[in-house]
């Protein structure tokens, strides 16, 4: 995996953190640094976590599941990839952005896609821990970088132009 590779693999994760920063930025209304750092933080720390796990899950199993490995990740990934198509048509739910309960939650839904992602590291042959350390290193810092943006673009714009842009869907 090239440079570039890790970078648009990682913006492509970070898309979902992207649209439920854009959401709680909504719900937030005006700039709160306290809420906002702990999402982001959250955010990028589960994604570039759940890759890891991935990794290890399937370092430790592959050699059971070797001949199949290509097909589950490409199962895995196109599963999430329509699963996040379908949510962007779904109408948001309020929540409380600014609970820890629910940041916690939402870093955990939004970071699923990365453990797929790890799992495709290790079928991709990735065996040394050196070697994943980066792109999870990245994954975790654009996360935390998009996420900051897509609150302050919620706080920003609001309701009008947050819904016209339907993140999610680009993601």
């Amino acid at each position: 995996m090239n440079g570039l590779e890790i970078w648009l693999l990682a913006v492509g994760l970070a898309m979902d953190c992207f649209a439920i920063s854009i959401a709680s930025g909504i719900l937030l209304k005006r700039t709160l640094w306290r809420p906002m750092l702990t999402m982001a933080f959250f955010f990028g720390l589960f994604q570039a976590i759940m890759p890891l796990l991935g990794w290890i899950g399937a370092s430790t199993f592959s050699h059971l599941i070797e001949s199949l490995d290509h097909w589950i990740a490409f199962i895995i990934l196109a599963f999430l990839g329509g699963r996040m198509v379908r949510e962007s048509f779904k109408d948001e739910k309020e929540y409380d952005p600014k609970s820890l309960k629910v940041v916690l939650a939402l870093a955990v839904a939004t970071s699923i896609d990365a453990l797929a992602i790890g799992v495709s590291f290790a079928f991709l042959g990735m065996r040394d821990f050196s070697e994943i350390l980066a792109p999870i290193s990245i994954i975790g810092f654009v996360s935390f970088i998009m996420s900051l943006i897509g609150l302050l673009f919620g706080i920003r714009f609001g309701c009008g132009i947050a819904r016209k842009l339907r993140a999610e869907l680009w993601g």
